[in-house]
């Protein structure tokens, strides 16, 4: 008897849930979350879960609520006797923190893998890891989606006359290059120089942008201190036009603010985080759609990597 597919959400993905199950074609499974007066919280499952693969969608965006209530979603779902229990993390918090960058630090993204296994999880699915080495985290299987498949048919729609794609910083160097050979166009690199977290001290250019439209390549915007920087900087150097692509939009800070007030003619990104307000500038595209085949092909045992066609070279 083969088992059965039953989606799940968790309170911080809701929206983008609601449009995977569409595209799947079944409706959300139902769940209910209990809150208690000192602001602990049980998630229980009502509908039973026995020898069906379950897929749990939730980013771990802040606060940490959401990866705790995510933690106990899997737990219940093991204790349920499902078949299966995939997490489905749109947006994996705590990437940035891959690696001991200074002493006495930990590494995040690592404790945040083990946390998930200890759960008792049996796949991850994601996009756009900060960094792709945190796949090594796990061991378990992890399917790695790239939102290149969302916004490079989008870029090409827009038929730029003198397309340029550039990297913000030099960290992004290789997801820029990956674009800039699917749109055959040039790549030119911001070089910056931070004097802490989300400030920068310095920021200059490599490539030539003169007469170019100009399209800024990266996986998160926070602050938006450095793409907004990198922007004018284009513009500046006598870029004809600046764009940017993020998949991931966190939008702390005065990041709304900076957007509004910059020199992009456009600002793309996917719906793994919820926008906190709307913005003029800003233009989302769902990844509905490539994470409701993800989990039919998941659960029908296909190949997932044959399908995104636009990560092979990232």
């Amino acid at each position: 008897m083969s088992s059965v597919v039953k989606i799940f959400s968790g309170s911080a993905s809701r929206v983008l849930a609601e449009r995977i199950a569409e595209n799947y074609g079944k409706p959300l499974g139902k769940e209910l979350i209990q809150y208690f007066s000192d602001g602990e919280f049980q998630p229980s499952f009502e509908e039973t879960l026995r020898g069906n693969d379950v897929f749990i969608i939730q980013s771990t965006i802040p606060p940490s609520d959401n990866l705790m209530e995510l933690l106990l979603m899997i737990d219940a779902a093991r204790r349920a006797s499902a078949k299966q229990v995939v997490a489905v993390i749109p947006y994996f918090g705590f990437a940035r923190q891959d690696r001991k960058d200074k002493p006495r630090v930990s590494i995040g993204a690592k404790l945040i893998a083990n946390l998930l296994m200890a759960a008792g999880v049996n796949r991850v699915i994601t996009m756009d890891l900060h960094a792709d080495q945190i796949q090594g985290f796990f061991d378990i299987p992890v399917d790695h989606m790239y939102a290149s498949a969302l916004f490079v048919p989008y870029i090409k729609k827009q038929k730029l006359s003198n397309l340029v794609v550039g990297s913000p910083d030099t960290g992004g160097t290789r997801r820029a290059g990956a674009y800039a050979k699917f749109l055959n166009s040039e790549l030119v690199i911001c070089y910056k120089q931070r004097v802490k977290a989300n400030e920068i001290e310095r920021m200059t250019l490599i490539g030539d942008v003169k007469d170019k439209d100009v399209v800024l390549v990266d996986d998160i915007i926070d602050t938006a201190g450095s793409i907004t920087k990198a922007g004018a900087m284009m513009i500046e150097k006598g870029a004809k036009s600046v764009r940017a692509v993020c998949t991931h939009p966190v939008f702390s800070g005065k990041a709304y603010d900076r957007i509004e007030n910059s020199v992009f003619e456009e600002v793309i990104v996917s719906d793994s985080i919820p926008l906190k307000k709307k913005c003029s500038k800003v233009t989302v595209l769902t990844a509905s759609k490539l994470f409701a085949d993800v989990i039919q092909r998941v659960h029908n045992h296909e190949s997932i990597s044959s399908h995104f066609e636009f990560s092979t070279i990232l």
